[in-house]
């Protein structure tokens, strides 16, 4: 929605063996974003299959949503703290609306979970954003093919009897 504007800050952050390290960020700043956003069910998954309800996870994420959301979101790392608010998509004038195409480059995209993929290992997954008229199509992660090994891991497990209906989600929400 608003032009992409960076900061750059010097910083002194913790080191974990003690002590604090120089450094030097650059974040984006007055950032502004509107998403559009669907379920899509995990087929690697399938004793969460009594738990695929589209309108209790809609009523999860709408009520979520009017509360500023369920975990605090951040972009890129966890100084960069942002707050959320239902919108309209698409409502309003976005500043790269008149864009025709805007490439950025090779950026990471998500990690690859054994449980989302059937496979017991991690990969980190890239892909390369389009800006096109403003918009930028996320793709699925089957359709990132810039994968790095990260590491071997094993899905957590699930089972049925702990699955939970809307109505415990909103006494967890105070609502």
């Amino acid at each position: 929605m608003k032009p992409i504007r960076t900061q750059t800050k010097g910083m002194k952050p913790l080191s974990y063996g003690g002590g604090n390290t120089l450094a030097i960020y650059t974040f984006l700043a007055d950032v502004e974003y509107q998403v559009r956003a669907h379920f899509e069910w995990n087929p690697y998954r399938p004793e969460l299959a009594d738990d695929r309800i589209e309108g209790k996870h809609y009523a999860i994420a709408r009520r979520s949503l009017e509360l500023g959301g369920r975990q605090d979101i951040f972009l890129g790392t966890r100084d960069c703290q942002g707050y959320v608010e239902p919108c309209e998509f698409g409502s309003g004038v976005g500043h790269y609306d008149g864009i025709d195409r805007m490439d950025y480059g090779l950026m990471f995209h998500g990690f690859d979970y054994p449980d989302e993929t059937g496979e017991n290992v991690l990969h980190a997954r890239f892909w390369k954003p389009v800006v096109v008229n403003g918009h930028i199509h996320f793709p699925c992660p089957k359709d990132c093919t810039v994968r790095k090994l990260i590491r071997p891991m094993t899905a957590r497990k699930f089972g049925k009897g702990r699955l939970r209906g809307v109505e415990h989600e909103a006494d967890d929400l105070g609502v």
